[in-house]
């Protein structure tokens, strides 16, 4: 036994079915040889990155649409990995990034359950300093910006990852840091763009108060980013 319980739920985003084994419920929890306190992963976010949320689920159901040819794309704080799934299946160039030890798992699971061919993952921190990082065209994201220091350490990681010309979209369910981080993204040399994220609450009844953000950065706009 894994120490957790998951269940397995059919979801249909946008024109795609997907099969997807999660979490049963947010108050899972097993971390018996402490490999996610090594990682930084707190008992009390642990469980987060195994359950499907709205936000994640509406950038699904974005990129499901989403002009992807030529891109090369990173998914950062994956989770359950909906919207990697998606692009894998519309066979994106895409690699699928969280700080979690079981995340990795749960997307090789999900992959095998899907028919689909393995999605590259890189387990790493936001804050982690890597100079050799690969950069990508596309970085995407859903329901990043719920602690107050997630704003700069995720601005942080997309300077190290992002192509000098490049695009970010970030589906926020509005948790309040949205605009200290797209402050640091202006720095960076990005223009900023928001519109409604439609998402459905727990009970199914349709909560606009998410916002998609995307951010878009141009060879003549790229500067050094300033952080702090």
């Amino acid at each position: 036994m894994p120490g957790y319980a998951v269940h397995t739920i059919d979801y249909h985003i946008g024109n795609h079915d997907l099969h997807i084994r999660s979490l049963s419920n947010c108050q899972q929890y097993a971390d018996p040889e402490g490999t996610a306190a090594r990682a930084g992963v707190s008992p009390a976010s642990w469980p987060l990155f195994g359950v499907v949320w709205p936000a994640g689920l509406a950038l699904a159901t974005t990129m499901s649409t989403y002009p992807i040819a030529g891109k090369r794309i990173l998914e950062l704080g994956c989770g359950i990995g909906l919207s990697s799934l998606i692009l894998a299946q519309r066979h994106a160039n895409i690699t699928a990034s969280d700080q979690h030890p079981l995340a990795e798992e749960f997307l090789r699971q999900n992959t095998a359950l899907n028919d689909l061919t393995p999605i590259h993952f890189l387990q790493a921190s936001w804050a982690a300093n890597n100079p050799h990082a690969a950069c990508y065209d596309l970085i995407i994201g859903s329901d990043l910006l719920y602690e107050r220091d997630h704003a700069v350490m995720l601005a942080h990681c997309i300077a190290s990852h992002a192509q000098t010309q490049a695009e970010v979209l970030i589906a926020d369910p509005g948790r309040g840091y949205s605009a200290a981080f797209s402050r640091l993204m202006i720095a960076q040399g990005f223009s900023r763009h928001a519109q409604p994220l439609l998402m459905h609450n727990s009970i199914g009844m349709p909560d606009s108060r998410g916002q998609l953000f995307s951010f878009r950065r141009s060879a003549l706009n790229a500067c050094t980013p300033r952080l702090n």
